[in-house]
């Protein structure tokens, strides 16, 4: 199935691009995007947070992803 991911902040950093067509098998599940992401990037793996948006809505690990899906890659933000 294809994917559209979003990155922003450091996670745009590793994946070198705003955006990122991905094809993964069907019945993929977030968990796979994640482990599929470090593999290809292995600086991905070192995230120690990291919030995942599934169409605008937040995602747990197990949401099984459907084609066309717009993951966004949400890092921790801060600031004063």
């Amino acid at each position: 199935m294809k994917l559209t991911i979003l990155a922003f902040g450091i996670t745009r950093d590793i994946l070198g691009a705003s955006e990122l067509n991905l094809e993964l098998p069907e019945s993929a599940r977030i968990e796979d995007l994640k482990a599929e992401l470090a593999r290809r990037f292995p600086a991905f793996a070192n995230l120690s947070a990291l919030a995942i948006a599934v169409n605008s809505q937040y995602a747990e690990l197990d949401l099984e992803l459907k084609e066309l899906d717009e993951v966004a890659l949400i890092p921790p933000v801060s600031g004063g």
